[in-house]
């Protein structure tokens, strides 16, 4: 067999040189201490390889030594040269494609099906795409010819090469061989099973046994999802029977994306395992239940609460994942403006009364009340909260969680608490004139309580108090302030562009003639497409003002209302969003959207 060419450290570095993303300095120290690294990344792992794959035989490529360096672009504010980053210039040297592998877009079949995988492992090839006989295969290594030629003559197939990083082709080789093995060996197990979740009932053939959640390819096949699901950053993973097959999808930033479909009976295993490890009634298949896990992940403690539903075609789970570092942040780090931080700061302090946050499902009030509590918390004080259920378990709190059916509820447990000499109490939810009546008196009796309520702005707060029966009295005496709150989508910094506002939008946002400049994301690989990434909080901070006070009346109108809280500085939610739209944080359709 002729020697390969391959692309020495040398070139690469001259090219790197050439594109200004090295300096000559650093080209020169990379050539010295080339050889070095080479035998210590040998003896290290690899981090994509697991033990299985650790070929001996494989010298690390130039893009993962020079990479390994670590090394900083010149004039670049500290951006390190990344893998992808050469393998960028490599592409263009070579004249060949570069692709940054998509984990969400892949598709299961196409990935896996068309190479064998010690084939695939061995000579790093990734197929990503297919349309008509030609396959798209991502290659590490640029020469790679004679593998490529092997395999479209054994295949009868066209194949299309383009470039992509090593480690990007690890992982999903891993990934996606190890999701598919666990899969294919669930399915061939000897027992297959009529599906009994649907409702288009079958009579069920007698003689077959499930397979068990116990199996080992199940477990390993439900450990993929997740370690996946947080890798890639998601909120919450859906696992959704259908008539044939089941979809799991993940919600990140917001948006679902399809990750995989599975074959029908592997549905019920696949959802069994998961509510035993959530711990609920694996018999129990006709009536919704709820459970928690907790796990770890890179050394981070994760929590995950798990929610199941019959639907049409089985039980539909939900996972949602709860990061400790999303729930928990300072609380100058969620949004807040400097006039609405100090406002809410102060709120805070109080030593008793009330502290409403507003808004609508998955607005981050959770964030906030956890956020508060953690700033509050300390060794001087008993923090007590009644949830339902309860988001995430904490140490520095002591946390009830409400049980309806027992008659744990809102209410009842806040009379309860009362006696056990609490400081701070954060009660879920306001939603009855039980839990408001309660809630008055604990601040009354010199509590601190924090709560929220389904409205969605601040004024519109008072109105439903006054609904729910509480006497305008009381709301003067005890409520210190009110807050409304939204989360908004951030622009991606990597693919950040800006315009100018049409007249017609601006006048839509009620703001003046002018030229407004404002920014939106183009789309790019590390925002997938999207041109969003992260979210950020916007906040209305309602003071209770002496002013506010005194004008408080039963028949008070939320005109009225809106009209004092403005006169007392009251900055609004959409204003504080458009405020985030010109100093280009978020893009005006997040600000249409969301406020």
């Amino acid at each position: 067999m002729h020697h390969k060419k391959t692309l020495s450290i040398n070139e690469v570095t001259r090219a790197l040189l050439k594109n200004k993303l090295l300096s000559d300095e650093q080209c020169r120290d990379v050539l010295v201490k080339s050889d070095a690294q080479i035998s210590r990344l040998q003896n290290t792992q690899h981090p994509g390889y697991s033990r299985r794959f650790a070929q001996s035989s494989v010298l690390p490529s130039p893009a993962e030594v020079i990479s390994s360096f670590n090394l900083e672009i010149p004039g670049s504010n500290g951006k390190v040269l990344t893998e992808d980053d050469i393998t960028k210039v490599i592409a263009d040297m070579v004249g060949m494609p570069y692709v940054k592998i998509d984990p969400l877009k892949l598709d299961l079949e196409v990935v896996t099906s068309p190479i064998p995988r010690p084939f695939a492992m061995k000579h790093l090839l990734v197929p990503i795409a297919e349309s008509g006989d030609t396959i798209t295969v991502a290659v590490a290594d640029p020469h790679a010819n004679d593998e490529i030629e092997i395999l479209m003559k054994l295949k009868r197939i066209t194949i299309k090469r383009v470039l992509s990083s090593k480690s990007d082709i690890l992982k999903i080789l891993q990934e996606f061989f190890g999701f598919r093995a666990s899969i294919l060996s669930a399915q061939n197990e000897p027992s297959s099973t009529v599906d009994l979740g649907n409702l288009e009932q079958f009579v069920r053939m007698k003689g077959h046994s499930e397979i068990d959640s116990t199996d080992k390819n199940i477990i390993s096949a439900v450990e993929f999802i997740l370690s996946y699901a947080f890798d890639q950053r998601a909120s919450d993973i859906h696992i959704e029977p259908k008539r044939d097959i089941s979809l799991i999808r993940f919600r990140v930033d917001g948006v679902l994306h399809i990750i995989h479909t599975i074959p029908k009976p592997l549905h019920l295993p696949i959802v069994s395992r998961i509510k035993m490890l959530s711990r609920m009634d694996l018999a129990e298949k006709r009536r919704p239940q709820d459970g928690r896990i907790k796990t770890n992940h890179r050394e981070k403690e994760v929590e995950l609460r798990v929610s199941t539903l019959p639907v049409a075609f089985g039980e539909k789970v939900v996972v949602r994942i709860f990061d400790p570092e999303i729930l928990m942040q300072d609380l100058d780090r969620i949004g807040f403006y400097p006039r609405e931080y100090q406002l809410y700061n102060g709120f805070i302090r109080k030593p008793n009364g009330i502290i409403l946050i507003t808004g609508p499902t998955g607005s981050g009030k959770t964030t906030t009340l956890y956020s508060s509590l953690r700033t509050l918390a300390s060794p001087e004080v008993n923090v007590v909260t009644i949830e339902d259920p309860i988001e995430m378990v904490m140490e520095e709190f002591n946390q009830v969680g409400v049980q309806a059916g027992i008659g744990v509820t809102f209410g009842s447990v806040l009379r309860t608490i009362l006696r056990q000499d609490p400081d701070i109490i954060m009660v879920g939810e306001i939603r009855d004139r039980d839990t408001s009546e309660s809630s008055v008196q604990a601040a009354l009796t010199g509590h601190l309580v924090l709560s929220t309520l389904h409205t969605n702005d601040a004024p519109s707060s008072v109105t439903r108090l006054l609904d729910l029966g509480v006497p305008s009295f009381l709301i003067a005496s005890t409520v210190i302030g009110i807050i409304a709150q939204r989360l908004v989508r951030c622009i991606c910094p990597a693919c950040k562009r800006s315009r100018h506002l049409s007249e017609e939008e601006s006048a839509y946002l009620g703001m003046d003639k002018k030229t407004y400049q404002v920014y939106y994301g183009e789309g790019c690989t590390a925002c997938r497409g999207t041109g969003y990434r992260g979210r950020t909080g916007i906040f209305e901070v309602m003071d209770f003002t002496e002013n506010l006070r005194s004008r408080l009346t039963e028949r008070i109108e939320l005109v009225e209302l809106q009209e004092i809280a403005r006169q007392d500085g009251m900055v609004s939610l959409r204003e504080v969003a458009v405020k985030k739209m010109l100093e280009g944080i978020t893009t005006y359709e997040e600000v249409i959207s969301v406020t």
